[in-house]
């Protein structure tokens, strides 16, 4: 798969459980800049970082920091996301992930911000695949 995205999430926080939980959780900083190719025509003089662009960008987080159990897990679903403000050029996304198990299959909520407040709400689902 091509992403259309240049953005790279650095870790700003290392990966930890929850012993109360059993969540694991991480955090990471994405810088958006105004090289990212979608700028062109979304939109002209006034350019927003889509939605989807947000969402591969926790992707891409969310697959750096698999816990335990979950490596080579592949995203099965993406089980809810909303979009609450715009991100554009020069906004700072920080990446506030939480991985879960849900029986066979393990749970990603991501909370995302810009300086603005929160820009989304996604929540996606991994499987592992069967070995055989």
């Amino acid at each position: 798969m091509t992403s259309p995205v240049l953005a790279v999430p650095r870790p700003v926080r290392e990966p930890a459980r929850d012993e109360g939980s059993g969540a694991w959780s991480a955090g990471f900083s994405v810088t958006i800049t105004g090289d990212e190719p979608v700028f062109a025509g979304h939109y002209p003089d006034f350019p927003i970082f889509p939605g989807v662009c947000v969402m591969e960008c926790v992707r891409r987080a969310a697959e750096a920091v698999m816990p335990p159990g979950a490596e080579g897990a592949r995203l099965a679903a993406v089980e809810s996301c909303r979009f609450l403000t715009a991100v554009h050029p020069g906004d700072e996304l920080g990446i506030e992930l939480s991985w879960s198990p849900r029986g066979e299959d393990w749970r990603c909520v991501a909370r995302v911000e810009t300086e603005r407040g929160r820009a989304a709400s996604i929540r996606l689902r991994y499987r592992r695949e069967d070995p055989a």
